[in-house]
C-alpha cells in the first residue's frame, strides 16, 4: 500500500483516480489547487505524488519545480490534456519522473505508478548505502567515493576520515574526537597526525571545486560545511 498524494482540480477526474487507488489498497490525499498541494507535500510523508498541470494558485509545472526545491525526493507523476512535446518536456524538466496524458485507462495509470514505486525503492535501497552532504558521496557499499560525479580515490585512513565527517555533518570535530574514532588511541598533543591525513582528503575532496566543504576551527578542530 502506498500513501499517495493527489493534486487535481477536477473533482470527476480526482473521484476516478480515488476510487481506483483506493481499490488496490492506495491511501490518497486529494488537494485541488497547487497551493494546498505543496502545503500538503511539505507538510506530510508520501511515496508518490500525481499532479494535474492546470491547476489554480500555483500550476503544476510550478508546483513541481517547488516540490523539487524543497529536497523532496518523492517520484512525481504529472497528469495533462498538454502532449505536444514541448509541453512533457517542461513537466520533466520541472522535477517530474513521468508524464501520462489525459484521458488515461486507469491500467496504464497503475502500471505507470507500479513503475515509478518499484524505482523508488530501489533508490532508496541504494540511498542506504551512501553517506552524503551536497555534492559528496561515499558508497559503503564497495568503499567508493565521489564528489559531483567525478570518481576520488582513497586509502584506508582517508576513507575512515571522510566517513566519520559525513556521519557528523555541521558538527565540530576536535582532534581528540577524531584520532578516537579514526585510529582508536588516545591523543597524542606531540603529532601533527590528524592535521596531515585532514589535508590530503582535503586536497582529494576540494581540489578543482570552488566551493571547500571541510573548515578548520582554530585551536577547536574541523568541521564539514
Amino acid at each position: 500500500m502506498a500513501h499517495i498524494l493527489l493534486v487535481e482540480d477536477e473533482e470527476k477526474v480526482a473521484s476516478f483516480i480515488t476510487n481506483g487507488l483506493g481499490e488496490h489498497n492506495h491511501q490518497v490525499d486529494v488537494m485541488n489547487d497547487g497551493f494546498a498541494g505543496l502545503n500538503a507535500a511539505i507538510s506530510n510523508k508520501y511515496d508518490l505524488i500525481i499532479l494535474d498541470i492546470m491547476l489554480p494558485i500555483i500550476n503544476g509545472i510550478e508546483l513541481c519545480k517547488q516540490i523539487r526545491e524543497h529536497k523532496l525526493r518523492v517520484p512525481v507523476l504529472m497528469l495533462s490534456a498538454l502532449g505536444s512535446v514541448d509541453d512533457k518536456v517542461n513537466g520533466l524538466k520541472a522535477g517530474a519522473d513521468d508524464y501520462l496524458l489525459k484521458p488515461f485507462h486507469f491500467s496504464e495509470l497503475l502500471a505507470r505508478i507500479d513503475a515509478l514505486m518499484r524505482r523508488q525503492q530501489v533508490v532508496q535501497a541504494a540511498d542506504e548505502h551512501v553517506l552524503a552532504f551536497e555534492d559528496l558521496k561515499l558508497n559503503m557499499w564497495d568503499k567508493t567515493a565521489e564528489r559531483a560525479g567525478k570518481q576520488i580515490v582513497l586509502t584506508a585512513k582517508e576513507y575512515a576520515l571522510l566517513d566519520l565527517f559525513l556521519r557528523n555533518p555541521n558538527k565540530l570535530l576536535s582532534r581528540e574526537f577524531i584520532t578516537e574514532k579514526v585510529w582508536g588511541l588516545n591523543f597524542d598533543t606531540g603529532t601533527n597526525m590528524v592535521d596531515v591525513y585532514v589535508n590530503y582528503l582535503r586536497n582529494k575532496v576540494q581540489k578543482g571545486f570552488d566551493r571547500k566543504l571541510i573548515h578548520t576551527v582554530i585551536g577547536m578542530g574541523y568541521i564539514l560545511k
